[in-house]
């Protein structure tokens, strides 16, 4: 069971999260709009599993751990635009529909 404090923080970051995902479909950001979605993408990607290994959530984790990986900035993963897109949108869904199901 999470706290209180965590639940909050973790709701608050997923919005981020989906919202900067939602922000990066249309095609008018510059590429350093792209560079900090990787960043924090990865980050609330990595806090979120952290939660979802804690409450032994294995669909959560591994959702969770994937993302990490994709939008990993380190080792960047290059895919078309058209690609994003499609990713961008899923990753916003699950981070939104992760504010629930990760309790």
């Amino acid at each position: 069971m999470l706290t209180e404090h965590q639940q909050k923080y973790k709701k608050i970051l997923s919005i981020i999260a989906g919202a900067m995902l939602l922000l990066a479909i249309p095609s008018i950001w510059p590429y350093g709009f792209f560079q900090i979605l990787r960043w924090v993408v990865t980050g609330i990607a990595i806090y979120n599993g952290n939660i979802a290994h804690k409450i032994h959530s294995g669909f959560w984790l591994w959702t969770m751990v994937i993302i990490a990986i994709l939008f990993n900035p380190i080792i960047p993963i290059h895919l078309a635009k058209e690609t994003w897109i499609v990713i961008d949108l899923v990753t916003a869904i699950l981070f939104i529909t992760s504010i629930w199901k990760i309790k």
